[in-house]
């Protein structure tokens, strides 16, 4: 393939159309978690990965995992659990079979604040949804994105409807 071949045109327009949609998909959530609870698309994303942790074998992540959940690098990941720990959010604590291992659980506090803000998410996820679709460039993806379905094994990821 060259720089001129209509494949690899085609296939940079559509990842440039793919990117768009999701830049102003995670902008409009962005604006409408800070304004109504004072948290970040990442900081939402995060509490959520989080939340779905359980008890039982395989059920609490390592900082590595709740990293790649929520697409950051592993410092990155680090620091914004930092900050939420700062803020009541969450919690850490020694992993009760390898004291070597540290898990990070969501707080009641987190809890109820997740929980408030999971509608206006949600909200505002089909509102950037609805919108990108009166774009013709971006209405088959918008449609793709809405009839998806859901991977065995799913990812929480940003802006996903719980």
């Amino acid at each position: 393939m060259t720089a001129t071949d209509p494949a690899l045109t085609a296939l940079a327009q559509g990842w440039c159309a793919l990117s768009l949609l999701h830049g102003r998909i995670e902008a409009h959530i962005e604006r409408a978690l800070q304004a109504a609870h004072g948290l970040s698309v990442r900081e939402y994303s995060l509490l959520d990965v989080l939340s779905r942790q359980h008890d039982g074998e395989g059920g609490h992540l390592q900082m590595k995992q709740v990293a790649d959940a929520v697409v950051l690098s592993q410092s990155a990941t680090t620091r914004l659990v930092t900050r939420l720990e700062d803020r009541g959010l969450l919690a850490r604590y020694l992993c009760p079979t390898d004291r070597r291992g540290i898990y990070t659980n969501v707080s009641e506090a987190g809890l109820r604040l997740l929980a408030e803000a999971r509608p206006t998410n949600d909200t505002a996820l089909r509102e950037a949804l609805d919108e990108a679709a009166a774009n013709p460039d971006l209405a088959p993806l918008v449609q793709a994105v809405k009839s998806a379905s859901a991977p065995a094994h799913p990812v929480p990821s940003v802006g996903v409807p719980s």
